[in-house]
């Protein structure tokens, strides 16, 4: 394997190892939320977007209906889309092989496949599959962990598992807020969340944090 191959799989497997490792506190989460062990390993399986699957589970896990869950869920899973529409190009995949890097186009393989451009675009695709693939495999394989190690606690929401997901969140948004302006974003919806919780049912306050964002957006530079 050329040197090159070896730093992009060394890179992937860091990445996909220490993303997927987080799966645990998802099993958890969605065993205190109420989810079935089967129900939860479906989720990771077929869903597959950590931040969509962790807003599902906290909307449900706070009250909320379904629908608020699924609108929760896709409007965080919409960002896979961009990604999808920036890395076809480079992939340029057909059939069978479309559907699978579909379903691998998250965060975690289109940031090791951007940063591989210096390597040449052989790295960058190797270092999306190998992440993309890496992260599916160890995030189902800790989602199916965290959730039997829950139910083997009997009432996992009497351990306090139900912080994993507004922690989960915490852990998911602060490695992106790298500038100031971006902390006052994120202080900012945080405030207007905590404003609009009274008034409107579990799930939507974050929802309409997206409010701020069009407001931020639209704002002269």
């Amino acid at each position: 394997m050329p040197t090159s191959l070896k730093d992009t799989f060394r890179d992937a497997l860091s990445v996909s190892l220490t993303v997927g490792v987080y799966g645990v506190a998802f099993g958890a989460a969605s065993v205190a939320a109420g989810f079935s062990v089967l129900q939860s390993c479906l989720f990771s399986l077929l869903t597959f977007t950590g931040a969509s699957q962790f807003a599902a589970v906290g909307v449900v896990a706070s009250g909320g209906a379904g629908a608020s869950a699924i609108a929760a869920a896709t409007m965080l899973g919409t960002r896979n889309a961009l990604y999808g529409i920036q890395m076809a190009p480079l992939l340029q995949v057909r059939g069978f092989r479309r559907v699978m890097a579909a379903q691998i186009t998250i965060d975690e393989s289109t940031g090791v496949a951007l940063s591989q451009a210096p390597r040449g675009s052989e790295a960058m695709r190797a270092g999306f599959w190998l992440t993309g693939a890496g992260v599916f495999l160890f995030w189902n394989i800790f989602t199916l962990l965290g959730a039997v190690g829950a139910k083997a606690l009997g009432n996992p929401a009497s351990w306090g598992l139900d912080a994993a997901v507004p922690a989960a969140f915490l852990g998911l948004l602060w490695p992106r807020l790298e500038t100031m302006f971006l902390r006052l974003v994120g202080a900012a919806s945080m405030v207007f969340a905590l404003l609009v919780t009274p008034w409107l049912p579990a799930g939507l306050p974050i929802i309409a944090t997206v409010a701020v964002a069009v407001v931020v957006g639209w704002r002269p530079r």
